[in-house]
């Protein structure tokens, strides 16, 4: 475990307008934490930065000191600690503009995706949001951004058109196809470790209402509908995002799932509910065709607003072009386990990117696996079937990032690396050394 560091007694931010936590104090600890378990972070302050100004001090800071530095806004994609540091919170630089004519929503660094959504849906708008309305919409972004319309739009990061990032040498400048290109292509999925960004532009698109939700069956119709839903999958439209996951229910779930072990599929549907629904039947009777059919059927007509498909906290992640019976009997087995298996087709707009997308790779992937727990020798049995590659917002060790992209990407990402930050002082977390 770490230990608490005393630099804190030695650096100063001048002029800082925020709120300056040191160890001892409440809000230190509370803002010190990250959401991944793993890492128990012992920065030698956190600073709750109100704008450019703070975040340009603390920065500097760090700098005259050289103490590592790192931001952070909800903790979602922190994976290793800021220890003896300058840990920035910029949960109060939360502003989310949306202009309807052009489609464009911009955001502060500390805006959450359920802001977000709420400032989207009075104009029949919508973001490439992620899982869960509290997550930060920046470093989602800037990782990929895999959300539940990405079949139909792309990733987060394809949407981004503007971005203002504070580089490591104090400069603020903007990054767009017109200007600091490179800096701009590295941003849209190469990750954080480029510069802090201060401010995020990117479509919306005229999602207004949904078919969504969530259909449970019993857990012994595991490996028929895994068995069913990799043959589904091959004619499922854009307009269909689907997962089959394996989960144990809470004690505070609906009635007919309460404390059992299901398979639940989720479900988002930009179009149609009839639609919806023919295109489900199929894998709706394979799940139900040796159990009698659902235990709890949840989805309906929805705004977009009012979905929330909550996600699957990653212990470990594998990606495959198909799911052969091999693969299936493992993820049935990993399942005894685990609270949750998640199988989650991807395709679509995500393997299509425009001739300027950024780096997110492993674009052609068919499917991909999270799992909440470390499941002993799970990962020995999937490697033979997987393809190698991972996604930036689901990998949890920053010693693998190159495994996030191509090995071309990666060699211009360590070339933008170099050119905007040749000392490496952006070093906590994803950064290409």
């Amino acid at each position: 475990m770490s230990q608490p560091y005393t630099i804190q007694d030695e650096i100063t931010l001048p002029g800082f307008a925020g709120t300056v936590h040191l160890p001892g104090e409440a809000g230190y600890e509370e803002l010190r934490r990250s959401l991944n378990p793993r890492v128990d972070a012992h920065p030698a302050l956190v600073a709750e930065a109100y704008g450019v100004a703070d975040l340009r001090g603390a920065l500097l800071a760090a700098r005259h000191h050289g103490v590592p530095f790192a931001v952070q806004a909800t903790g979602h994609g922190t994976h290793e600690a800021c220890d003896g540091g300058v840990l920035v919170r910029t949960s109060p630089m939360a502003s989310v503009l949306v202009d309807p004519d052009r489609r464009i929503a911009r955001v502060g660094p500390g805006a959450l995706w359920g802001e977000v959504v709420a400032a989207a849906a009075p104009f029949g708008l919508a973001p490439l949001s992620g899982s869960s309305p509290s997550v930060g919409v920046t470093g989602y972004t800037l990782g990929g951004g895999l959300g539940w319309l990405a079949r139909k739009h792309g990733f987060a990061a394809d949407s981004v058109v503007r971005a203002e990032v504070l580089l490591a040498d104090g400069r603020h400048v903007v990054a767009s196809a017109d200007s600091h290109p490179e800096l701009f292509w590295a941003l849209r999925g190469g990750g954080g470790g480029f510069g802090v960004v201060t401010s995020l532009e990117f479509r919306l698109h005229p999602v207004e209402r949904v078919f969504s939700g969530f259909a449970y069956f019993p857990i012994e119709a595991a490996a028929e509908t895994l068995t069913a839903y990799r043959s589904w999958i091959e004619d499922a439209p854009d307009e269909i995002s689907t997962a089959v996951v394996l989960r144990r229910m809470p004690e505070d779930a609906p009635e007919a799932v309460r404390g059992r072990h299901v398979v639940m599929v989720k479900v988002v549907h930009a179009g149609e509910a009839a639609e919806a629904r023919r295109l489900l039947a199929p894998l709706w009777r394979a799940a139900g065709s040796a159990t009698g059919g659902a235990l709890l059927d949840e989805t309906r007509p929805s705004t977009y607003a009012a979905t929330s498909m909550g996600g699957t906290p990653n212990r470990h992640t594998d990606m495959f072009e198909t799911v052969p019976d091999e693969v299936i009997g493992t993820l049935v087995r990993a399942a005894e386990h685990a609270q949750t298996v998640e199988i989650r087709h991807w395709g679509g707009a995500m393997a299509r990117p425009g001739q300027d997308a950024g780096p997110v790779s492993h674009r052609g992937t068919k499917l991909s696996v999270i799992v909440d727990t470390v499941v002993p020798g799970l990962a020995e049995e999937l490697r033979p079937y997987a393809n190698g590659g991972t996604f930036l917002n689901f990998l949890a060790d920053p010693a693998r990032t190159a495994a996030a992209f191509t090995s071309g990407d990666f060699r211009r990402l360590r070339e933008v690396k170099r050119a905007y930050d040749p000392d490496g002082f952006f070093r906590v977390g994803h950064v290409t050394r």
